[in-house]
């Protein structure tokens, strides 16, 4: 059992709110040490984080009703040290693999992609490693910035269009910002521009992919969970481009200009899923609905991020690249930066976002 009597504002890297949690909340138990080695994580402390991850691990009775798992427990502590440059413990390595064998090739698979210069063989080694993980967690987003480094082997460009449509959603009754934004983008391009209600995308739902669909979108807890559903069933019928309705196009050569499916990650790797174009009825989001359809029913409560948002867009894409691997067959996906996606896409001022939930990833 770790010891936690004595902890000084050294063990916590002198970080505020980790001093502020650990002294006004009892951290004597796996929930208090996970909390507080999260809260160093974010903080970029993984030194320290590592430590008390190491902690909750150790307090952790094993059960596999008990969450934190276990094996996260671990496979988190073991990425804080990678990531702060120290070694891998091979006694820990031996216990993490016999927890969880995906979690154990995943942590060799970064290993080894940050010591080498070739990140191909990485991904060789960490396989299908994400499925261990929710759709969404930092597992997804690190075997994507691996597989981009690599982007040569394993993209290649498509021959066939996205048809250059627009498309949005906005739940009911907009506010000025997005009135005046839903008229800029009808005036910019006319027929190519089509919003949906809340009404009217239930409709489509029920027409288009059955009652369970309409069911399940009617009852998400935030309009931002319903954009989510919405807007993958939308693009994956019709083919495509999706874009939020905070969000303000200014160059609409990308709609003419599109190919296969062409995606924008963020600076952490995530893939923007308020901006995106496919054409119909693509591999990409054949596989975002199965996520979708597997977050909606098993894991009601996840992050909507996760569980609807850009979470299983990654899944997907990362989906894709393990099989692409295994079949030496090019994926025909365009994925380009955050600041392609800045030349293309502007937000707009949204006041509505100072109140609402925190469910993006930035």
């Amino acid at each position: 059992m770790a010891d936690t009597s004595d902890l000084t504002r050294e063990d916590v890297a002198h970080d505020d709110g980790a001093w502020h949690y650990a002294t006004h909340h009892d951290i004597a138990n796996v929930i208090g040490q996970f909390t507080l080695a999260n809260i160093l994580h974010m903080a970029k402390k993984t030194k320290e984080a590592s430590r008390f991850y190491r902690n909750a691990y150790e307090m952790h009775s094993g059960s596999p009703d008990e969450y934190p798992l276990a094996e996260s427990l671990l496979q988190v502590r073991l990425l804080c040290l990678l990531k702060s440059a120290l070694p891998l413990p091979d006694g820990e390595m031996i216990e993490l693999r016999k927890l969880n064998e995906k979690m154990y090739t995943y942590l060799r698979g970064i290993e080894f992609a940050w010591k080498s210069e070739n990140k191909f063989p990485a991904l060789k080694i960490m396989g299908n490693c994400f499925e261990a993980f929710h759709t969404g967690e930092e597992c997804d987003c690190l075997y994507l910035e691996v597989a981009l480094r690599c982007y040569n082997d394993i993209f290649r460009p498509s021959s066939t269009p996205i048809p250059p449509m627009l498309y949005m959603f906005w739940d009911k009754n907009p506010p000025g910002e997005i009135q005046n934004n839903i008229e800029y983008h009808s005036d910019l391009l006319g027929s190519r521009f089509k919003i949906y209600d809340r009404e009217e995308a239930a409709e489509f739902l029920d027409s288009f992919y059955g009652r369970e669909a309409r069911d399940l979108f009617v009852k998400v807890r935030h309009p931002a969970e319903a954009a989510d559903f919405f807007r993958v069933h939308a693009i994956h019928q019709h083919g495509g481009w999706w874009i939020d309705a905070d969000l303000k196009l200014i160059n609409d050569s990308v709609i003419r200009n599109g190919f296969g499916s062409q995606l924008y990650v963020t600076d952490n790797y995530y893939i923007h899923n308020d901006f995106f174009g496919s054409t119909p009825n693509s591999p990409l989001l054949q596989d975002c609905l199965l996520s979708l359809y597997r977050n909606s029913y098993l894991h009601h409560g996840l992050f909507i991020a996760y569980k609807t948002g850009p979470g299983i867009f990654n899944r997907a894409v990362n989906r894709l690249i393990y099989r692409s691997l295994n079949s030496d067959d090019k994926l025909q996906i365009d994925i380009r930066d955050n600041t392609s996606f800045r030349t293309v896409i502007e937000e707009i001022e949204a006041p509505y976002k100072l109140t609402s939930p925190n469910w993006q990833i930035a």
